[in-house]
This record gives structure tokens, C-alpha cells and sequence, in this order.
């Protein structure tokens, strides 16, 4: 296969993984932790197609001692590892929205049980 077309392969597969990764954020912020990791994982099975690609240029590179890489290639490794960099945050964001609906729902309680204690409270007079 030609250095171009797996270069666009590479940017699709990062593409690919940006967009789960931003679906996975999304759901984070809604509290849908099941649809949050099936789309961390979708993201890293893409983002492993386009690193055994790179990989692979990368071997052939030191085996082969190629010349100077096109352009095009340069551009999919760079997409490659924005997308990469981008599910490091995003991987640290999803948990502090957990954390965050975590301590929603501790402070409603809290706030559910001092309620009931007032009521009794008051039945008792």
C-alpha cells in the first residue's frame, strides 16, 4: 500500500477516535458511565489501528533508512498524537465528572436525610 494511503488511514482512524472520545466526554457529563466507557473503548481500539500503522512505518524507516517522510504522513502522526494527548485529558476529565455526580448525589441525600429528621422532629411536638 501506497505511503499516502495509509497516511489517510491513519488520520481516519485518530478522526475516528476524536469523535468517540468526545462522545464518551459528552456522556460523562450526563452520567451515562456505561455508553462513557464503550466509547473510551471504540476510541482506543481506532487509536491502536493507527499506531501498529505508524508502527510499521516506523520499522520499515529504520530498517530502511527512507528518505525524507511526505508531508502527508507528518500531518496523520500529528493528528495521531493530538487525538492521543486529547484521551489523556479526556480520560481525566470523565473522572472528575464521576466525581462530581458522585458528590451530587451525596449531598442530596445528605439533603433528603435532614429533611426526614426535621419532619420527625416536628411530629414529635
Amino acid at each position: 500500500m501506497k505511503v499516502e494511503d495509509l497516511s489517510m488511514q491513519i488520520i481516519l482512524y485518530a478522526g475516528n477516535a476524536k469523535a468517540f472520545l468526545h462522545e464518551a466526554l459528552h456522556d460523562a457529563r450526563n452520567g451515562q458511565w456505561e455508553n462513557t466507557e464503550a466509547n473510551r473503548e471504540k476510541a482506543s481500539a481506532e487509536l491502536l489501528k493507527a499506531h501498529k500503522i505508524q508502527t510499521k512505518f516506523l520499522q520499515k524507516d529504520a530498517a530502511e533508512k527512507l528518505a525524507s517522510p511526505p508531508i502527508l504522513l507528518i500531518h496523520a502522526q500529528d493528528h495521531l498524537m493530538t487525538v492521543m494527548s486529547e484521551k489523556d485529558l479526556i480520560g481525566e476529565m470523565i473522572h472528575m465528572y464521576k466525581n462530581q455526580h458522585d458528590m451530587k448525589k451525596q449531598i442530596e441525600q445528605l439533603l433528603q436525610n435532614e429533611k426526614r429528621q426535621e419532619e420527625r422532629s416536628g411530629e414529635k411536638l
